[in-house]
């Protein structure tokens, strides 16, 4: 056999090319003279005789060389397809004999090798119909044990391994003799050699999983009988070999035998290796004597576990799986692989393997069986814990990672059994990854198994438990984040997903309640926990609960109700209060119900009426909810079978005694907060029907308890609300006996809320009148001087009472001032007298409107009684306090109540009578310094045309000029000293209030007396004429000396003081056409004081001193021109016109500080170009230049009246030209515009300020308010909170500013 020519060798060889073959010529006969039939020729010439190829290899004495050579000659001519087809169509059996002889002939490897690529070939073609040939014979010599073990039976075993492989091969149809074969690989299993042992193996694993794949044709279980030794041999294999290649082999063939439950069966045999059983294969001479089955596959498992081959580690862990997961398989062989340290090996694995996928799924699936054995598996987690955290990283950022429940499980048993297990650095890391998580899940980034939302929350649960995690900085803020993620994530699923929100729900709770019971973590962090978790609870949950109710099931119904319960149980947190009062706007009573109607079960009922228990001690006071704890296991769940109890009589059934305050506390309650539990009509016929069965026993017991104020309360809203429906149908008899108990027991209305409705409708009552004024004297001995909130409930109370008294359709006023008039008279009276003082101070002090409906009421004459019938009036807290009230009433009634009102008069005079029988200095203590404010309040009401004779008798008093007086000239004496001494003198404490009074007579002289009564010109006199001042008041050059020396207060007051006196001198001048009576010297040194203020730092100072100055100009320009002479200005005012220019003409100013800041200046600029004669410097000042950078200046947000005055001004003195005055048209007409847009956005109706004083003892607070009330007052230029009337002011003026345009062009 040789082959002609060169051969090429080719690494592919195909059967089907894409063009056909072409037929090559018939071979002829070789040198041998074999038939030529037996020849083949190649596609490259050559030509194979098959016999000679067969006497070749058959022969084991021929040479190796030759036979190699030959075999890659047919190697190479069998790559190419027209040969192989040529081959396996006719002559492939001849082959099968002499290929299998030379692999039992030859020890050489790579003959051996050569061959079975041959037989491989050969099998693996399609069209191949001889590798049973193949399989049977190579069979046959390895079960005959001809070749013993040597290297001929392991290159036999390598081509039987390679011919099961073979696809197109029925293994089990040419197999003869599986069992002894199989016993004879077995016994092989046993000789030293890795190499053998590793082909065995595989073989072993083709027949094991052929087996496993399909029934053997003859019904025999070869691998099954061959058990345990089997198992033992292949263990022991797989514990001494140290080659990867054998350890995957004998793992892929245990694996089969775990899978075909081998292990299981060998287990109770194993347990007694030397007993005997009938079965020969499993007697004491067939097994290999050694430890028991299941420790010895422990061991055997470890080396490939330490293997570096990632292919080994997963077949390995897989083989523990099958081996572990078996159904037969006891817990104890579990336990028996952790207590072989098999758990540490998988950690390792973890921990090197880089979060490798398929590694770390292999090992995620073995702990999780390792989990079944809790307790020693759980101490091997301790030692896993940072591989399992480590791998945790990975599987929580992949979405649906397989393992991600047997993660999250590890790492919850790893914090919950063991706390102290995480170190803090770590408690962070999981509390972050697991933020993420429902971060993540919550924005639908990353989906989440319902397993593992449950374990996410019971590991934040856990770890919120643990030792370390009150000291880690942050993690609050990650858990915050955690608890919204997981709620938020709960309420935005598709469908209500009554599970997953009952682990968010449990979550919140724990949360909750490990914020009150520790007192490790920071009082800080536990208030922002509660925060967070009530401001889920109250935006998030509660609303969404309130709508999906009738979606989800009961348990997640009752989660959520005892999450809200617990949280109420913190009664003590204000934050909680917060959460209570949430619930109850939301209807929580009818919600309940609600909830009682889809689950009618006992818990739920039960549930229901204790948190409604715990709702009621939050809203109304601790412990007011027992008597619905009581009565929970009574009370029925539908709110009409509720009102059925309450009309049954309880005389003889103590059950129904308990029942009763129970229904009776929770329609109060709910009726507090406006949530009706059922019809009014039928609540009122319960009501009524509880009133009148009940009336002999049960009524009498219940008018000295709460029950009496909750049956009242429902009985106020019922009838009030059947008035306004206009229905009448109610018992007379049920109301007489209510009225009855109201006027004859001894009840407190100021120990329980009441409804507003109700309060009110029991006002309007005048047959409990009794009742009523018993309550307010109740109330008035309950406060403590002015407090409010002493007592539970009783902040609400005078609240209410107050607008209930300011309304004016009830009979509150009336009894409030019924009870101060019963008090005229009597000898003590302040123990009494002065609750009621305190009450009436109160309720002014909340709704100041009520003084109008007391002063209706007759209030002034009940004080003025008071005064009459006090046989000490001028001294003691009564007295105190009474000055208090008649300041609130002076200070809040509106003066048309007042113009009939007789008994101010008396009341003035009595004030006036006891200025007099005081020295000849108005001290500064309280009562002294309240009644010289009554006095202003007086006079200020007579402005209005209120207190006329009151006023009169005040203006002309000469006891109070002279006192007056004197505190004027003893401040004017200290000169510059006045400023630093004010403060804490009864002289400087009573200037402010001098002042005061001075003003508001000024205000009311020309109310109260007739013009030609008062000479304004008298006030420019010498200190020494004082009779030349028939009412009191104060001079000109006073009031000069105390604007320069005095303290801001002071030369605030004197300046309000000095325009009203200026403002009126001018006035009467005109009038009377009259001349300044004083000299020049006079008028002189007041222009110097007041120049001196123009740029003082209050505003409101400075505009009056310009304002002064400006009038002060006007009459001398006037006189100087009835005398004919100039009037001659000093460098001064040159200066300020100088100063306004500049500032105006400054571009980019703050608009703010460009509206307020030149008002003094412009007052005097004005005034100077009113001038008949005007400074010659004037226009040098005020140029064209400088009048068009002023114009360019302004903006329709900048101006003021006194810009458009100022401007106005300079048309009619000429200062403008046509594209100036063009220009302030534009200006002017934009700034109305938008003036006009901004008063219809937001119209508001400004009223007249009204101010109350609470303590007599603040006479600071009193001249505060007399200030605010003498800057109203005033002319307007400086009220900073006249923005309305500002407004109209710049309005006017601009409409001004326009007609005089108009009226200049048409002339």
């Amino acid at each position: 056999m040789f082959f002609a020519g060169s051969q090429e060798q080719f690494s592919d060889h195909l059967l089907h090319d894409a063009s056909p073959d072409p037929i090559p010529p018939p071979a002829p006969s070789c040198s041998k003279g074999h038939r030529s039939t037996l020849c083949l020729r190649t596609h490259h010439g050559g030509t194979l005789c098959l016999l000679c190829f067969s006497d070749l290899v058959s022969d084991p004495r021929a040479p190796t060389v030759h036979v190699s050579y030959a075999l890659s000659q047919l190697s190479l001519a069998l790559s190419e397809p027209l040969f192989l087809r040529g081959l396996l169509s006719s002559h492939a059996h001849f082959l099968v004999s002499p290929l299998v002889h030379a692999l039992s002939s030859f020890e050489d490897a790579p003959i051996a090798n050569q061959v079975v690529d041959i037989v491989r070939v050969l099998c693996s073609a399609e069209i191949s119909s001889f590798g049973g040939d193949f399989l049977g014979r190579v069979a046959d010599q390895l079960s005959s044990g001809a070749l013993a073990w040597s290297r001929r039976q392991l290159h036999m075993l390598h081509c039987f391994g390679v011919l099961m492989n073979c696809k197109n091969i029925d293994i089990y149809a040419q197999l003869r003799g599986k069992f002894s074969l199989a016993s004879q690989l077995v016994e092989g299993l046993q000789l030293p050699s890795e190499e053998i042992r590793g082909e065995i193996l595989f073989v072993l694993y083709k027949l094991a999983a052929l087996q496993f794949l399909q029934e053997d044709a003859d019904g025999a279980d070869v691998i099954s009988s061959l058990c345990p030794k089997l198992l033992y041999l292949s263990l022991e294999a797989l514990a001494k070999t140290q080659r990867d290649d054998v350890r995957l082999n004998c793992v892929a063939l245990l694996t089969i035998m775990a899978q075909l439950g081998l292990f299981a069966n060998s287990h109770a045999y194993s347990s007694n290796s030397s007993g005997e059983g009938d079965d020969p294969m499993q007697t004491a001479d067939t097994v290999t004597e050694g430890p028991r089955l299941d420790v010895l596959f422990a061991e055997a498992i470890k080396g490939p576990l330490l293997s570096t081959d990632s292919q080994v580690q997963i077949s390995t862990l897989d083989l523990i799986f099958h081996y572990v997961s078996q159904e037969s398989m006891p817990n104890k062989q579990i336990q028996l692989l952790v207590e072989e340290n098999i758990a540490d090996y998988v950690f390792e694995i973890l921990r090197l393997t880089e979060c490798k996928d398929p590694v770390v799924n292999s090992c995620l699936r073995i702990l999780d069986l390792f989990y079944l054995s809790e307790h020693v598996f759980r101490q091997r987690l301790v030692v896993g814990f940072p591989s399992v955290l480590q791998v945790f990283h990975y599987v929580a950022s992949v979405p649906f990672h397989p393992f991600q429940v047997q993660t999250l499980k590890l790492i919850w048993s790893s914090v919950s059994d063991f706390p102290g297990i995480a170190s803090s650095s770590q408690v962070k890391d999981i509390v972050l990854l697991l933020s993420r998580m429902l971060e993540r899940y919550y924005s639908q980034e990353m989906g989440l198994l319902p397993d593992a939302f449950k374990i996410i929350c019971s590991i934040l649960v856990a770890l919120v438990r643990t030792p370390s995690f009150a000291e880690i900085s942050d993690v609050v803020t990650c858990l915050q984040e955690s608890l919204r993620h997981a709620v938020w994530a709960c309420l935005g699923l598709p469908e209500k997903d009554s599970t997953q929100i009952l682990h968010a729900v449990y979550l919140l709770s724990e949360v909750h309640a490990y914020c009150s019971e520790s007192s490790s973590i920071s009082k800080l962090n536990c208030t922002e926990l509660r925060r967070c978790i009530i401001d889920v609870c109250t935006s998030h949950l509660l609303p969404w609960f309130l709508t999906a109710v009738h979606e989800i099931k009961e348990e997640a119904t009752l989660g959520i109700m005892e999450t809200f319960h617990s949280i109420l149980l913190q009664y003590f947190d204000i934050q909680v209060v917060e959460f209570a009062n949430a619930l109850v706007s939301a209807a929580w009573f009818s919600f309940s119900f609600g909830c009682l109607g889809y689950f009618s079960t006992d818990h739920m009922r039960q549930r229901v009426y204790l948190m409604l228990s715990s709702l009621v001690d939050i809203l109304l006071g601790d412990k007011m909810g027992q008597p619905i704890r009581d009565a929970a296991p009574c009370l029925p769940p539908d709110p009409k079978d509720l009102l059925f109890l309450l009309g049954q009589d309880s005389s003889n059934n103590p059950e129904l005694s308990t029942c009763q305050p129970a229904v009776l506390l929770i329609f109060h309650t709910s009726s507090l907060h406006n949530d009706r539990l059922a019809d009014d009509k039928l609540v009122l016929a319960a009501l009524e029907q509880y009133i009148l069965v009940n009336r002999t026993s049960y009524i009498c017991e219940l008018s000295d308890s709460l029950a009496m104020l909750h049956l009242v309360n429902l009985y106020g809203i019922c009838r009030s609300r059947q008035r306004e429906s206009y229905q009448i149908s109610y018992s007379l008899e049920a109301e007489r006996i209510i009225f009855h108990l109201l006027n004859e027991s001894n009840w407190d209305l100021c120990s329980c809320d009441i409804h507003l409705i109700s309060f009110k409708w029991l006002f309007q009552q005048e047959n409990i009148t009794k009742g009523l004024t018993h309550q307010i004297r109740n109330i008035s001995q309950k406060l403590v001087g002015n407090e409010l909130h002493n007592v539970h409930g009783q902040r609400s109370f005078v609240r209410d009472f107050a607008e209930l008294v300011s309304e004016g359709d009830n009979y509150g006023a009336t009894l409030l001032v019924h009870l101060l008039a019963q008090h005229a008279g009597k000898e003590d009276q302040e123990n009494g007298l002065i609750p009621i003082l305190n009450l009436m101070i109160a309720v002014i002090c909340i709704a100041p409107t009520s003084s109008d409906q007391l002063s209706l009421q007759g209030v002034g004459s009940a004080i003025q009684r008071l005064f009459c019938g006090s046989t000490n009036s001028s001294s003691g807290k009564t007295f105190t306090t009474l000055l208090l009230l008649m300041f609130n009433i002076l200070a809040s009634v509106q003066p048309e109540v007042l113009r009939n009102d007789e008994s101010w008069f008396a009341l003035t005079i009595k004030l006036l009578n006891y200025f007099s029988m005081q020295g000849t200095v108005l001290t500064q203590n309280h009562e002294t310094l309240i009644m010289v404010g009554i006095l202003c309040l007086v006079l200020n009401h007579s402005s209005s045309g209120a207190l006329l004779e009151a006023s009169k008798s005040i203006v002309l008093s000469p006891v109070l000029a002279s006192k007056m007086h004197t505190v004027v000239d003893a401040a004017c004496s200290k000169g510059p000293a006045l400023g630093e001494n004010y403060h804490g003198t009864d002289i400087g404490n009573s200037l402010a209030f001098v002042l005061l009074l001075s003003f508001f007579t000024m205000k009311s002289l020309q109310a109260v007396l007739p013009a030609e009564a008062v000479d304004w010109q008298n006030f420019f006199g010498p200190s020494e004429n004082r009779e030349s001042l028939p009412v009191i008041g104060v001079y000109c050059h006073d009031l000069c000396r105390l604007m320069h020396f005095g303290s801001p207060v002071i030369k605030l007051i004197a300046s309000y003081c000095l325009l009203e006196l200026f403002t009126e001198l001018s006035e009467h001048i005109t009038a009377e056409n009259e001349r300044l009576r004083c000299s020049l010297s006079y008028i002189k040194s007041v222009k110097a004081v007041l120049v001196g203020l123009i740029f003082y730092e209050d505003i409101r100072v400075a505009i009056n001193s310009a304002l002064c100055l400006s009038i002060i100009l006007g009459l001398e320009d006037m006189e100087m021109e009835e005398r004919g002479e100039t009037l001659t200005t000093s460098s001064w005012y040159r200066l300020i016109a100088e100063k306004m220019s500049v500032y105006l003409a400054v571009p980019c100013l703050p608009s703010k500080v460009f509206i307020t800041h030149h008002k003094p200046a412009i007052y005097v600029t004005v005034a100077l170009l009113k001038l008949r004669n005007k400074p010659g410097w004037l226009r040098n000042v005020l140029d064209e230049s400088c009048v068009s950078r002023m114009i360019q200046n302004l903006t329709p947000t900048n101006i003021s009246s006194e810009i458009v005055l100022l401007f106005r001004e300079f048309r009619r003195s000429q200062y403008l030209n046509t594209e100036q005055i063009a220009m302030l048209n534009h200006i002017f007409l934009a700034s109305r515009k938008q003036m006009h847009r901004s008063e219809t956005q937001n119209e508001t109706v400004e009223e007249r300020a009204e101010g109350t004083i609470c303590s007599v003892e603040d006479h600071g607070e009193i001249c505060n308010y007399l200030i605010g009330l003498m800057i109203s007052e005033s002319l307007g230029h400086t009220n900073p909170n006249g923005s309305h009337s500002q407004k109209n002011r710049l309005s006017d003026e601009i409409e001004q500013f326009f007609k005089s345009v108009t009226n200049g062009s048409e002339r």
